[in-house]
């Protein structure tokens, strides 16, 4: 299973639900918005790994969506694939001036649709992203999205498993809360620093005695996550 989220932006509601059912059936985690403010809010938030989205929407269109995701540094990497039904070629050099990263022409096949959304997300995922890692028996597969200890299955909730992302993948220096917020909650996120601490907590219990020692709590600083002592 890939676990990879895909955010659908589009006001029909039937063709959200055409565009789900096929990426539920391959394993993708779907989302679903039907205006850009919303979809806007749901990239922060939900942090998927693809936004599906319509070109001609009421109010902020998607194209206005694309441009305003690429100019922010948060959101500048999420791949985009636009659907629309202009299918002139003006149309989709603009289309793909705005950042996107593919553009299907309406109507289009569900098994089109996976195959491009496949290819998209094979460009866009950097090398040795989806490789697993392993600390002392704790193991993180992003491909999965699942985490174990010692071959045991732990439940670890989405923040908590981006958070803990992170500190493998960036193990022996100190972050701060602010740091942290950054680079796991996204920089348009408004939260209390003090936030960082219950996810830490939380992350520390689904860890259990044998691995909560990994996240060490640098005093004056804020959070660090070491094999050493």
């Amino acid at each position: 299973m890939t676990a990879k989220t895909v955010l659908i932006v589009d006001d029909e509601a039937s063709i959200r639900e055409m565009i789900a059912v096929a990426l539920e059936m391959a394993d993708y985690r779907v989302l679903e918005a039907d205006n850009a403010q919303a979809a806007h809010a749901m990239v922060v938030d939900d942090q998927p790994d693809l936004l599906l989205l319509d070109w001609m929407m009421p109010g902020t269109s998607g194209i206005e969506l694309a441009r305003r995701l690429k100019r922010d540094t948060a959101t500048a990497e999420l791949p985009i694939i636009l659907l629309t039904a202009k299918s002139e070629e003006d149309n989709k050099i603009q289309g793909l001036e705005a950042g996107a990263d593919d553009y299907i022409t309406k109507p289009f096949s569900p098994r089109e649709l996976v195959a491009r959304l496949k290819a998209v997300l094979r460009r866009t995922t950097p090398k040795g992203v989806e490789d697993p890692v392993e600390i002392e028996g704790l193991l993180l597969d992003p491909v999965s999205h699942r985490v174990s200890a010692n071959g045991q299955a732990l439940d670890v909730g989405p923040t908590e498993y981006r958070l803990l992302q992170f500190f493998m993948t960036h193990q022996e220096r100190a972050y701060t809360r602010s740091q942290l917020l950054d680079q796991v909650w996204g920089g348009n996120v408004y939260v209390e620093e003090r936030t960082v601490d219950v996810h830490i907590r939380r992350l520390r219990k689904a860890l259990g005695e044998a691995h909560q020692h990994l996240i060490q709590t640098v005093r004056g600083t804020g959070y660090r996550f070491s094999a050493k002592d």
